[in-house]
């Protein structure tokens, strides 16, 4: 099992490098750089190849509304050059509220345009002229369309490789059956190892079954958040620190109805939780949301506890068919990171 950490969206560049020099002497297997409405992650990540020599750098997530395909490849292969082969590409649709509101882009048709993106990067890469006529982009574009002067073009850089990994964040089961027929890797949120089968085990199963011999076995990440203690107020703390994220993805990503993550903690079994979370947030009561969310949900999609249960956890998510960590550490500052990625790295072996 990889061993990786997500970064923190308000993490200063310098900061984050000098950390990461010591997470590649730990023994940490890749970084993954998240973008939302933050900075964008392609010159931090940029920045992180220049300062590491080992570890995988991924983007955790670019988000496909808001690059042509085309540049989406360009960049993943710049990002593997400059990285001499460490990048992987996590890409995803993030949702409505970050794409209408920050970017002013319709959401639409995510399912087909990641298939799409994913067909014309691995065009790119192997240096092919890039036709592609979808029905979401279409490249080059018609005459009727244009000045009818495009015409078929191909990189004009040789990548590093002709194969970049794509990880794709996915939830809903025809995104998930999809990334698992088509994707490197598949990214899911709040994953919860008990659970998990029983929430994508049908999409995961159906799409494996169309899988390409041509690709490896599908590289399964979670990404929970990370605390290592024996001390019981130590780790009440870190529930506590969890929580606000949670009310946030489960009561305000989104409206009644139309919120992916709340959809996903209900199916979990915390249905009524997630109904009373997204109500007090909604009506403004964000420090009641909060409170609302329990603390065995809190404990099932995170590492946090002594040595030994969080070993007994890691052993749950591999049992769920997880490949790739990239946890959240829940520390004050970077030796505390350090320190705790070390921990988790000798408890995975």
């Amino acid at each position: 099992m990889r061993v990786g950490m997500l970064l923190n969206y308000a993490g200063g560049f310098r900061e984050v490098a000098d950390e990461a020099v010591e997470l590649e002497r730990a023994g940490v297997d890749l970084i993954a750089v998240p973008e939302a409405y933050s900075f964008d992650a392609v010159s931090q990540l940029g920045y992180l190849a220049a300062r590491t020599e080992r570890m995988t750098l991924m983007s955790g997530i670019l988000q496909l509304y808001t690059r042509t395909p085309t540049l989406t490849a360009m960049t993943a292969a710049g990002l593997d050059f400059v990285s001499d082969g460490r990048f992987e590409l996590g890409i995803g649709a993030s949702g409505p509220q970050v794409v209408e509101g920050f970017h002013g882009v319709r959401y639409d048709a995510p399912v087909a345009r990641t298939a799409e993106l994913i067909e014309v990067c691995r065009q790119v890469w192997r240096r092919e002229p890039v036709i592609h006529q979808g029905r979401h982009y279409r490249i080059p574009l018609p005459a009727d369309e244009g000045t009818g002067l495009g015409k078929p073009l191909k990189l004009i850089n040789h990548p590093v490789r002709a194969s970049i990994p794509i990880t794709v964040a996915a939830l809903g089961p025809k995104s998930v059956e999809q990334t698992a027929e088509i994707a490197d890797g598949w990214l899911p949120m709040f994953f919860h190892p008990e659970r998990a089968q029983e929430v994508w085990g049908e999409a995961l199963a159906a799409g494996r079954a169309r899988r390409s011999g041509d690709l490896a076995p599908l590289d399964v990440f979670a990404s929970p958040a990370l605390a290592i203690t024996d001390r019981p107020e130590l780790q009440a703390a870190a529930l506590a620190a969890v929580k606000p994220q949670l009310a946030l993805y489960v009561g305000g990503m989104g409206a009644k109805g139309k919120n992916f993550y709340n959809d996903l903690i209900a199916s979990y079994g915390f249905a009524a939780e997630a109904e009373r979370i997204q109500e007090l947030f909604l009506a403004g009561r964000r420090e009641e949301a909060v409170q609302a969310v329990p603390d065995e949900l809190v404990r099932a999609i995170s590492l946090i506890g002594s040595a030994g249960e969080v070993a007994e956890r890691v052993a749950a998510f591999a049992g769920a068919g997880v490949t790739t960590l990239t946890v959240t550490p829940l520390a004050r500052d970077s030796g505390e990171r350090v320190a705790l990625m070390t921990g988790l790295r000798r408890i995975v072996g």
